[in-house]
């Protein structure tokens, strides 16, 4: 319950002080029932008071252009058409920049030169990832499965990973436990990996402001490549195989909130990062174009966002796939009628010429890694397309990934107009952009 959002909107609406205040103090009661009146009303009047003298602010530090679209109805974190739209937006705000491998390119991990004249080039490759927002109430498998997520696309740059660091924020009603358990799952992982966690934060969503036991944060790290294999690597001609998965956050999220709390156990393991262990030791390392992780909107946000960053057309052989999922995953999936094709099964995505791939393959077979060849790249226009009984079907991402639970599934069926929603989307990016030239020039010596 965020107390300055409900004052804003109640006086935005025009409701009278009073009528705002006991509303206040209703809501505040309902999460800190020991608290008494008289202190939820102190309380209220408090948030009135901050939120008057924060409002009618001018100016480009207080003010921004609004879109009038709002983060869940973009689809915004859903790892779709809209969420990647957004992503592009996001780094045309942020610029061309000297990053070898920058946001632009929509990869797992981006790459900065260490040294230039090295005759040896290195490269620091740095990432973050969101922990599964429905995951709060677990926070041990929020920790494990956000830190198996950063270390994949460090991995999958080829780098190794060199040390983690972790923010959590923690609502004001949260438990102080949560911040233990979930740092237990990040040390779990951070442990048996050899990846130390150096830093982090640890701080309250909203500070007084917001109400509830909500866990939210993030884990990134560091790593050190010498031969990249980032996404552009992708070249006509090569093959994709891919290892089995039994997805992550997402799967193990769709298995508490859809009754296969069983499921989850498949979900904790580290046959993803040990693969790319192998693959960083063995010489078939530089003969890989590009890597990635099954995650972003699912195989369909990946290979379309693969084949737009490369700028080639990916043929996906959907029978190849299928046997690549999980065996107890793919019975919850199929049960709950959610698109595997269109969900993060985290599994290894690999891009390598065709003589490639029985080393690859001979090596994975070595460590009990089953992998398989489940398509290729062709020039021609970015796109990608499945093949389902020997006919080429579209195989591009859709709005949202596969709605994986029964409140997304409620969620997926309101739609706005897409074209209006990117152009608002787009002008509001335009604003950011001036705003930013503004204040640099303002800045500039």
């Amino acid at each position: 319950m965020d107390l300055e959002e409900y004052a804003r909107r109640q006086i935005r609406l025009g409701i009278s002080q009073d009528a705002i205040r006991n509303g206040l103090a209703d809501r505040i009661l309902e999460f800190k029932d020991r608290a008494g009146r008289d202190y939820a009303e102190e309380l209220a009047d408090a948030v009135i008071q901050e939120v008057k003298f924060s409002s009618g602010l001018h100016g480009d530090f207080f003010e921004f252009e609004r879109s009038g679209v709002g983060m869940g109805e973009f689809g915004v974190g859903s790892r779709g058409t809209g969420d990647f739209f957004a992503h592009r937006e996001l780094a045309r705000v942020i610029g061309k920049t000297s990053a070898s491998v920058g946001v632009d390119e929509m990869d797992d991990a981006g790459a900065v030169a260490l040294d230039e004249s090295a005759e040896e080039r290195q490269y620091i490759i740095s990432t973050v990832d969101g922990m599964h927002s429905r995951l709060s109430d677990f926070p041990f498998l929020a920790g494990f499965h956000v830190t198996r997520a950063t270390l994949r696309d460090v991995y999958v740059m080829g780098a190794r990973p060199l040390a983690l660091l972790s923010d959590i924020h923690v609502a004001d009603d949260g438990d102080v436990a949560k911040i233990f358990d979930y740092t237990a799952g990040i040390t779990v992982v951070s442990d048996l990996m050899d990846v130390p966690l150096v830093t982090g934060s640890t701080l309250r969503i909203g500070g007084d402001m917001v109400l509830g036991g909500r866990l939210t944060g993030c884990v990134g790290a560091v790593g050190v490549a010498s031969y990249m294999t980032a996404r552009k690597g992708t070249a006509p001609g090569d093959v994709l195989l891919m290892t089995e998965g039994a997805g992550g956050g997402t799967i193990a999220t769709a298995a508490i909130y859809s009754g296969f709390p069983e499921v989850v156990e498949k979900t904790i393991n580290l046959q993803f990062l040990r693969a790319c262990e192998a693959l960083l030791a063995d010489p078939v390392i530089h003969e890989i174009h590009a890597m990635t992780d099954v995650t972003n909107g699912g195989l369909r946000g990946d290979v379309y966002e693969i084949a737009e960053t490369a700028n080639c057309r990916i043929i996906i052989e959907e029978e190849h796939v299928r046997g690549l999922v999980d065996p107890a995953v793919g019975e919850m999936l199929e049960s709950l009628k959610i698109d595997y094709l269109g969900v993060s099964l985290d599994a290894l995505l690999l891009v390598a010429p065709r003589q490639a791939v029985p080393a690859i393959t001979g090596l994975m077979d070595s460590i009990g890694v089953k992998v398989a060849e489940i398509g290729r790249v062709e020039a021609g226009p970015p796109g990608a397309a499945l093949v389902v009984d020997g006919r080429e079907q579209d195989f591009t991402p859709r709005f949202r990934e596969s709605a994986y639970t029964p409140v997304k599934k409620v969620v997926d069926r309101n739609k706005a107009d897409f074209s209006t929603m990117k152009t608002a989307v787009r002008r509001a990016a335009d604003a950011a952009i001036e705003k930013k030239n503004r204040v640099i020039r303002q800045l500039s010596p």
